[in-house]
């Protein structure tokens, strides 16, 4: 079973609005969710208490919602709550991610849903900033872009070209000509390199640190947050990085830092590696982490740092729904 909500307003409190409203609300959200009404095992309303000419869920029996089972009920009195409102819960018997649906001043309740917006998370490598940005992207229904990938294939690049790293000019001189391109797949992100899908390879431990060390380079970040601002302001994302918030993004709707004690990064990093099949030192690879943290916090041009209004997050010890819990939750605080 799934419970599907829904709101809508009306201008005045009078049967024919209510009527409009209803059938405009629930053909909405059979559509947005692919359903037939048979599906629809029962519809609730509520309605704020200065509706009161007709019932909504009256409205819903003469717009064709006859199997289900209905009911109207009246809110109480809520001061500075939203006028004429009218909300619905569908409960559905079929096995799909509920998609909600707001409309009209209703959509004032749940801007996250109704309007594009951006969410920026940053911090260091292994604080789950891409576990947490692509559960986030798919419980909103929303693009996630994995800025990282972009530069551990400029890394992946330089390395298979044998640039010298430590050079500006070097590196500089192969972003001219780097093909590079993002492509989305069934609602995954595919990074291609000269054509080729290298969206596995460019995880390899030894591409990390390059990824950091060319992305100190302006060269490189103006390059790449010019192309991830393009997909930002198209639609609604959800962006990882070192700098979403304080450079490429200074402007997005909800601005969030996750951070975690390097021992537990590096216990994090260490896990995901040896599942893959790597071969990696615990050791070595918390060095590694705390020697890119340096590198990308030191850096002259947009260094990893908290930005102007970002919410700063201790994932240490929390789990993975905890964080995500706790960033919808500020989300919606902010809303």
């Amino acid at each position: 079973m799934v419970t599907i909500r829904g709101a809508t307003t009306i201008e005045r409190d009078e049967k024919e609005q209510i009527q409009i409203a209803v059938n405009e609300l629930l053909t909405h959200i059979v559509r947005k969710n692919d359903l037939n009404v048979s599906e629809i095992v029962s519809i609730v309303f509520s309605s704020t208490s200065d509706i009161h000419s007709y019932y909504p869920a009256k409205a819903a029996r003469e717009a064709g919602f006859e199997s289900a089972s209905l009911f109207s009920a009246v809110e109480p009195d809520i001061e500075g709550g939203l006028p004429l409102c009218i909300r619905a819960m569908l409960f559905v018997e079929k096995n799909i991610d509920a998609r909600h649906v707001y409309l009209r001043g209703a959509k004032s309740l749940r801007k996250d849903l109704t309007e594009k917006m951006n969410i920026a998370l940053d911090g260091p490598a292994g604080s789950g900033k891409s576990t947490v940005a692509k559960a986030l992207a798919n419980d909103y229904n929303i693009l996630y872009l994995d800025t990282g990938a972009m530069y551990r294939a400029c890394g992946l690049r330089a390395l298979r070209d044998g640039v010298d790293l430590s050079c500006e000019d070097s590196v500089c001189a192969m972003m001219e000509k780097i093909d590079l391109s993002i492509e989305y797949r069934d609602g995954k992100q595919i990074t291609l390199l000269d054509g080729e899908d290298v969206s596995e390879t460019i995880r390899e431990p030894n591409v990390s640190m390059a990824a950091s060390t060319v992305s100190k380079y302006p060269c490189v970040r103006v390059k790449l947050v010019e192309k991830q601002r393009e997909i930002a302001k198209k639609m609604s994302c959800v962006l990882d990085g070192r700098d979403i918030g304080s450079y490429a993004l200074p402007d997005a709707d909800f601005k969030f830092f996750l951070t975690a004690s390097s021992a537990v990064r590096a216990q994090r990093r260490y896990d995901e590696l040896t599942q893959k099949g790597f071969e990696v030192d615990y050791d070595a690879l918390k060095a590694e982490i705390e020697a890119r943290d340096l590198q990308d916090s030191t850096r002259e041009f947009a260094p990893l740092k908290v930005a102007d209004g970002a919410i700063v997050i201790d994932t240490s010890d929390m789990t993975v729904e905890e964080v995500i819990a706790e960033i919808k939750r500020k989300m919606q605080e902010k809303i």
